[in-house]
C-alpha cells in the first residue's frame, strides 16, 4: 500500500514541476530596434510583459521599468520578418573550406520583428522590436488580445510615391 501511494505522490510531484518552473516568468525577451522611447538605443534588450493593465516594457533584468503602454490607446500592431543571406559569413568560411561557404553563401537569416504605436491625447509613440522565432507568435497573440486589434503584416503593405 505505501509504494502505492509513494508511486502516485511522485507522479503528482513530476507533473506539477514543469508547472511551477513556467510560472515564474511570463515576460518575453525582445530586442529594441528603434521608436520614440526616450533613453533607448536600438539593440538594447528588454523584457515585455503583457497584461491586461498594460503592455509593460523593463529593462533586460526586469528590474527597472522602461515603459508602460495603456492598451486602450494603442493604435496599430504590426509584424514582419527581415531576410538577410550570410555572405560575409560564407566569405569568412569559404577562406578556409570553400565547400561549406558556398553552402552558407545559400543559407538565410530570418529576423521576426512587431511593431506597436499609440496615441493618448496629444501624446503618440510607437517603436519596433525583434522577437526570438519561438516568441514571435505569442507575442503577437497576446498584443492582439490585450488591444482588440488584428495584427497587420507590413511586408503585405505597398508604398507608392
Amino acid at each position: 500500500m505505501t509504494s502505492k501511494a509513494t508511486a502516485l505522490l511522485l507522479c503528482l510531484m513530476l507533473i506539477q514541476i514543469p508547472f511551477n518552473a513556467a510560472a515564474g516568468d511570463s515576460g518575453y525577451t525582445v530586442i529594441y530596434d528603434g521608436g520614440s522611447l526616450p533613453g533607448l538605443k536600438s539593440g538594447a534588450k528588454m523584457k515585455m510583459y503583457i497584461e491586461s493593465g498594460g503592455i509593460r516594457l523593463m529593462d533586460d533584468k526586469g528590474k527597472t521599468l522602461v515603459a508602460t503602454v495603456v492598451p486602450s490607446t494603442v493604435t496599430e500592431v504590426s509584424y514582419g520578418q527581415d531576410v538577410h543571406r550570410r555572405v560575409g559569413t560564407a566569405i569568412a568560411v569559404g577562406v578556409f573550406t570553400l565547400g561549406l561557404g558556398a553552402l552558407t553563401a545559400l543559407s538565410k537569416s530570418k529576423k521576426h520583428f512587431v511593431g506597436l504605436t499609440w496615441a493618448a491625447g496629444d501624446a503618440k509613440g510607437g517603436f519596433a522590436m525583434q522577437c526570438d522565432k519561438n516568441d514571435y507568435r505569442g507575442v503577437l497573440a497576446g498584443l492582439e488580445g490585450v488591444t482588440g486589434k488584428k495584427a497587420v503584416d507590413s511586408d503585405a503593405m505597398n508604398v507608392k510615391n
